[in-house]
């Protein structure tokens, strides 16, 4: 039975680090992968980065914001690109449209069998902080490429105007 909410497991070993994404991921979680992003950035030792997405129902676009994030923070730390598991034809079409083989290697069978993973605890975000990482998501989507440009553009200049409106108040 697959938990149809959102949740992060994490497990490091031997220089491997596995993400794995299950169930319904939203903004809710961006937070947790921020977090996860910067403390990768940060990481001793890591050589490889796994990004499980085969028990995941859906990822909303801010959460793939965070991905591609996670991917870009430890650019030029790993020997590879960092790969995606990812077996859901909805979900390798959605990679495949936002860029993602551009920062990911995508497949669909694991290399290696995943140690036992911790679930990371959700780090909660007030509403401000929210629109803040829905907005620093969709700027990092629209670099991949024209699609997401395209797509995401109007979200981003009305996220952009109210973070001014709310910073004149």
């Amino acid at each position: 039975m697959i938990d149809h909410e959102g949740r992060i497991k994490a497990a490091f070993d031997s220089g491997v680090f596995v993400l794995k994404l299950c169930g319904d991921v939203r903004l809710t979680l961006c937070a947790t992968l921020d977090r996860q992003a910067r403390q990768l950035a940060e990481t001793p030792g890591l050589e490889t980065l796994i990004i499980d997405l085969r028990d995941t129902t859906n990822v909303d676009s801010t959460a793939l914001g965070f991905l591609a994030k996670v991917a870009m923070a430890v650019q030029g730390r790993v020997n590879e690109r960092p790969t995606i598991i990812a077996d859901n034809p909805d979900v390798r079409r959605m990679l495949d449209v936002m860029g993602f083989s551009r920062i990911f290697t995508l497949v669909e069978t694991p290399i290696i069998e995943t140690c036992a993973l911790c679930e990371l605890p959700e780090i909660p975000i007030d509403v401000e902080e929210t629109r803040r990482r829905v907005l620093e998501a969709h700027r990092i989507l629209i670099r991949l490429n024209e699609h997401n440009r395209e797509e995401f553009q109007p979200l981003v200049e009305m996220l952009e105007a109210q973070e001014a409106a709310s910073h004149e108040h």
